[in-house]
């Protein structure tokens, strides 16, 4: 058996880039001082000359992308998570969104799967603090195929977009010939009848393998990717849940604002339904090799697996 391949999503925003940048000469990336931590370096390689690197000034970065894209080029601004989303909040709210302005944020290495880079620099706050700005599309990738495409759409979507990406090299799982990106619409990736469970980001491939240990057992599980956290595709939420009746969200990301949050937001008012929400349970994560801290944290497919099972056998 041939082993499964494995590529980080801050890989495939760098490749992306550079891909979109060959086609688009209005596009200019934009880097905190990490360009070879969040891989826009390979885009300086090919283009040195759209490449601005602002140093360790985020919230700086985020006015001069702004003023870019009053100028007709369509900048993409890349840093940490923590860094991109956290620090520069203010000037991401005020100077990009309250505008709309046609922004995109490569915020890389989110989430515990940072991992040794230690808990100050996981983010798993970022999906809720970008889903509270007005007009901001926040998109999560589970895989480099669905990474590439998000850039691809982040592009030629007109006004500002959060791209969460990891550090963790992941499986690629979305090389099938139908494959379709789409802001906004969700993917289902597997029919059931007992229980739906939407995931997003690395949490997708985790949730996959986890459906199989429930199918072992008996559990018809839906599997839904939810890549696009905001606009989140109500209508696909709601049906789901009508017809299984449980719902379980599994994020990389606190439990409180982000995927679980705009889950039972959609349904509250759609489609009432009993749910579990399965991420980090408010409390900040920990230094650590990304997998011990994955599976520590609850969000590996064992844990995954162990807690839908019990979800689905309370009555």
């Amino acid at each position: 058996m041939s082993e499964v391949k494995k590529i980080a999503t801050r890989e495939s925003y760098g490749n992306a880039l550079v891909e979109l940048g060959r086609e688009h000469t209005d596009l200019v990336v934009l880097d905190a001082d990490l360009a070879g931590a969040t891989k826009t370096e390979i885009f300086k390689k090919a283009f040195p000359e759209r490449f601005l690197d602002c140093g360790i000034a985020e919230a700086n970065m985020a006015g001069i992308a702004a003023g870019l894209s009053t100028c007709g080029k369509v900048p993409f601004m890349s840093s940490f998570a923590m860094f991109a989303a956290g620090r520069a909040y203010e000037q991401v709210r005020n100077a990009i969104g309250y505008p709309h302005l046609n922004v995109k944020i490569g915020a890389t290495h989110a989430g515990i799967s940072v991992g040794e880079d230690g808990a100050t620099h996981q983010c798993l706050e970022d999906l809720a603090l970008m889903r509270e700005i007005p007009g901001m599309v926040v998109i999560n990738p589970s895989d480099d195929i669905e990474a590439k495409a998000a850039v691809k759409a982040a592009y030629e979507h007109v006004g500002p977009v959060y791209l969460r990406f990891g550090r963790l090299a992941i499986p690629v799982f979305n090389d099938n010939e139908d494959y379709k990106f789409e802001i906004g619409k969700g993917i289902v990736l597997k029919e059931g009848k007992d229980v739906t469970i939407f995931a997003t980001g690395l949490e997708v491939s985790e949730t996959l393998a986890a459906e199989k240990m429930l199918a072992a057992d008996g559990i018809d599980a839906e599997i839904i990717n939810i890549h696009t956290i905001k606009p989140i595709d109500a209508e696909l939420v709601a049906a789901s849940a009508a017809k299984t009746g449980k719902v379980v969200t599994v994020e990389e990301h606190s439990i409180i604002g982000g995927l679980g949050s705009a889950v039972c937001e959609v349904l509250c008012e759609k489609a009432p339904a009993k749910v579990l929400r399965i991420g980090v349970n408010d409390t900040f994560g920990e230094s650590g090799p990304a997998p011990e801290l994955i599976a520590k944290y609850g969000l590996d497919a064992e844990s995954i697996y162990k807690k839908v099972k019990a979800f689905v056998k309370e009555n």
